[in-house]
């Protein structure tokens, strides 16, 4: 006879602060959908808030917290902040581990990830590992060596022992590495809310087009391809706002090299940066907008760009967010690849066809309506964690 009880799930990740951007912020709308869809749902992170010096997160430490329908708690980073690491979490993991059917876990090369991984299996308890775009060739060259030997030695064992590698576009499970481990693949999207009170007024042919970045300032973002090239149409005499929404207290001296080059180019006075933007603010931009961008060199998903899409709002990225063949097909967007003149073509293009722009704003809509619905997720996922097998 099926189980009557509800599924219990564990969501492990290192931290939910939204300095580390969408990959962790996800894992708070996954656990909601979840426990909408009937799923017994706990979620444990730390107060990390930053590696760069930031005071820890203002939460209860070691208290359940109740949030849109799920149990959050929070544990103290001790004794190593700087890696998100909790001694506290892992002790509880031990302890409790035997309350719950399956553990999902966020991140690899994350020592609490990786240690919780490894209390799951001395524990019995299954778990699931999502690499969080970790495993992307072009993200292990950044300490190459120190990764293939953290990779060998301990994410491998947990990559082998994972009920399954939860990769969020086909495109990051074909090219990830897995250090020599057999592993067994889903293949399943990211969910990003629909806006239900979407008003977008049709555009004036005549107005300036704004174009938007909203991202987390990283350098593998591609904006060393974006302004030059929008530079170059700024220079031929093309009209329009270019507006950066985002910031990177991980790395200000980035952000501010960002802002000195855009107050000294072509695109001085008409662009502006609006630093990290969320709530109200964030709606009203994707609103005003007539073109998201993102020329990105990896992203294993780009939750950036579907919430663009879930507004309505007509996308050009590279061929390196892996979810273009979305894009492409459901004709949500422009595709380039990750240099200049392609990037350049592909945006003059979008500029040159408001009807065009307002005509694949609307298969964005659809698109990620269609494929990026939070509840059609979380009810795959349920299906999922139900068919692997208990090993107690």
């Amino acid at each position: 006879m099926p189980d009557p009880r509800p599924l219990r799930v564990l969501q492990i990740v290192p931290s939910v602060s939204v300095v580390y951007g969408g990959p962790s912020q996800m894992v708070v709308g996954l656990s909601q959908a979840l426990a909408g869809a009937g799923a017994r749902v706990t979620l444990l992170t730390t107060d990390s808030n930053g590696d760069a010096g930031q005071v820890p997160l203002d939460v209860p430490i070691g208290q359940p917290v109740l949030q849109d329908g799920y149990e959050i708690r929070y544990f103290r980073c001790a004794p190593w902040r700087r890696y998100k690491f909790s001694i506290a979490l892992l002790w509880w993991l031990w302890q409790r581990a035997a309350e719950f059917d399956v553990a999902h876990i966020h991140a690899l090369f994350s020592p609490i990830s990786t240690a919780a991984a490894m209390v799951c299996r001395a524990r019995g308890l299954p778990y699931v590992l999502r690499p969080l775009g970790t495993l992307d060739p072009l993200d292990l060259q950044k300490k190459r060596r120190l990764k293939q030997w953290y990779g060998r030695l301990l994410e491998r064992q947990n990559l082998s022992g994972a009920a399954a590698v939860h990769f969020t576009s086909a495109e990051e499970a074909k090219i990830s590495e897995r250090f020599g481990a057999v592993t067994t693949d889903w293949v399943m999207p990211l969910g990003v809310p629909l806006p239900l009170d979407l008003v977008r007024s049709p555009r004036d042919a005549q107005a300036v087009p704004t174009i938007l970045f909203m991202s987390r300032l990283d350098r593998k973002k591609g904006l060393d391809i974006a302004i030059p090239a929008l530079e170059t149409l700024a220079v031929a005499g093309l009209n329009f706002r270019f507006i950066v929404a985002g910031s990177n207290v991980q790395d200000p001296d980035y952000e501010r090299s960002i802002a000195d080059y855009l107050s000294r180019s072509h695109l001085s006075d008409r662009s502006e940066m609006l630093g990290f933007v969320t709530g109200d603010r964030k709606r009203q931009l994707l609103a005003m907008a007539d073109l998201f961008i993102l020329p990105s060199y990896y992203e294993n998903f780009g939750i950036a760009v579907a919430e663009a899409m879930a507004a309505a709002v007509p996308v050009v990225i590279s061929d390196r967010v892996h979810i273009w063949p979305d894009v492409a097909e459901a004709e949500a967007g422009w595709i380039c690849t990750c240099d200049v003149s392609s990037f350049a073509d592909v945006v003059r293009s979008a500029l040159a066809d408001p009807i065009e722009r307002q005509r694949r704003g609307q298969n964005a809509r659809a698109c990620a309506a269609g494929r990026y619905s939070w509840p059609a997720i979380a009810q795959q996922l349920l299906t999922a964690y139900g068919e692997i097998p208990r090993t107690r």
